[in-house]
C-alpha cells in the first residue's frame, strides 16, 4: 500500500487537524519520500514511518506539535537539518537501522533544544570510537542515547508501556477507594466488637434464664417446704387430739 492510500485510510473521515497519532510503518513511499502528510496535521504529536524505504526528510511538511518521530529500518545517510525547522519541539527521534556513519550527520541535531532521546541502533555511527561520549558533547541537551543516560541507566519504559502502567495505577487506586468506603461503611474491628457484642447479650440472655429458673426452683422447694411443715403440724394435732380423747375417756370409766 503506498503512503498515501494508507494516510487516507488512517484518517477514517476524520480531518487532518483532529489526529494526533498517525503510523504508517511498512507502506511504500514514492521515491523516499514522505508523501500525502501536509500542514494540515497541526495537531500531530506522534508519527511513524518505519520500513517505508524513505532516503530523505525533505518532503516532511511544518509539524510543530511533533514530539515524538520514528524513522527506523529506512535509508536515510544526511540531510537531517530539516528536523529543527520542520519540527522545532520534538523530543524523541530514532533513527535507528539508517545509514548514517559518521558524527557529522547527526551534527544538525543540536538545533533541536527540546530532544531528550536519540536512537542510532544498527546504524554505522555507533562502532565509532568513544560513540557515546563524542554523542553527548555533540548533542548536550540529551538524556537518553539507544535507550541509556550518560551514566549507563536504562530510559524508562516506552510510552505504550506507561500507558498501561498508567491505567494499572488507575485500577489500584479505584481498589483502594473501594476499600476505602468499605473500612468506612463497616471496618473490620467493628465487625469484631458487633460480633462480639452479640455473643455476650446471648450469654447474659442464657444467664438470666438460668437464674430465673433458679429462683423457680428455689420458690418450689420452699413452697413444699412449708406444705410438709403444715402437714406435720396437723399431725401433731391430730395425734393431741386423739391423746385428749383417750384421756376423757378413761375418766368416764373411772
Amino acid at each position: 500500500m503506498d503512503m498515501k492510500k494508507r494516510i487516507h485510510l488512517e484518517l477514517r473521515n476524520r480531518t487532518p487537524s483532529d489526529v494526533k497519532e498517525l503510523v504508517l510503518d511498512n507502506c511504500r513511499s514514492n521515491e523516499g519520500k514522505i508523501e500525502g502528510l501536509t500542514d494540515e496535521f497541526e495537531e500531530l504529536e506522534f508519527l511513524s514511518t518505519i520500513n517505508v524505504g524513505l532516503t530523505s526528510v525533505a518532503n516532511l511538511p511544518k509539524l510543530n506539535k511533533l514530539k515524538k518521530l520514528e524513522l527506523s529500518d529506512n535509508r536515510i545517510s544526511g540531510g537531517l537539518e530539516v528536523l529543527a525547522e520542520k519540527c522545532p519541539n520534538l523530543t524523541h527521534l530514532n533513527l535507528s537501522g539508517n545509514k548514517i556513519k559518521d558524527l557529522s550527520t547527526i551534527e544538525p541535531l543540536k538545533k533541536l533544544e527540546s530532544l531528550k532521546s536519540l536512537d542510532l541502533f544498527n546504524c554505522e555511527v555507533t562502532n565509532l570510537n568513544d560513540y557515546r561520549e563524542n554523542v553527548f558533547k555533540l548533542l548536550p541537551q540529551l538524556t537518553y542515547l539507544d535507550g541509556y543516560d550518560k551514566e549507563d541507566k536504562e530510559a524508562p519504559d516506552s510510552d505504550a508501556e506507561a500507558y498501561v502502567e498508567g491505567l494499572d495505577d488507575d485500577e489500584d487506586d479505584e481498589d483502594e477507594g473501594e476499600e476505602e468506603e468499605y473500612d468506612e461503611d463497616a471496618a473490620p474491628g467493628d465487625e469484631d466488637e458487633e460480633e462480639g457484642e452479640e455473643d455476650d447479650e446471648e450469654e447474659g440472655e442464657e444467664e438470666e434464664e438460668e437464674d430465673i429458673s433458679g429462683e423457680e426452683e428455689e420458690e418450689e422447694e420452699l413452697n413444699d417446704g412449708e406444705v410438709d411443715d403444715e402437714e406435720d403440724l396437723e399431725e401433731e394435732r391430730g395425734q393431741k387430739r386423739k391423746r385428749e380423747l383417750d384421756e376423757e375417756g378413761e375418766e368416764d370409766d373411772d
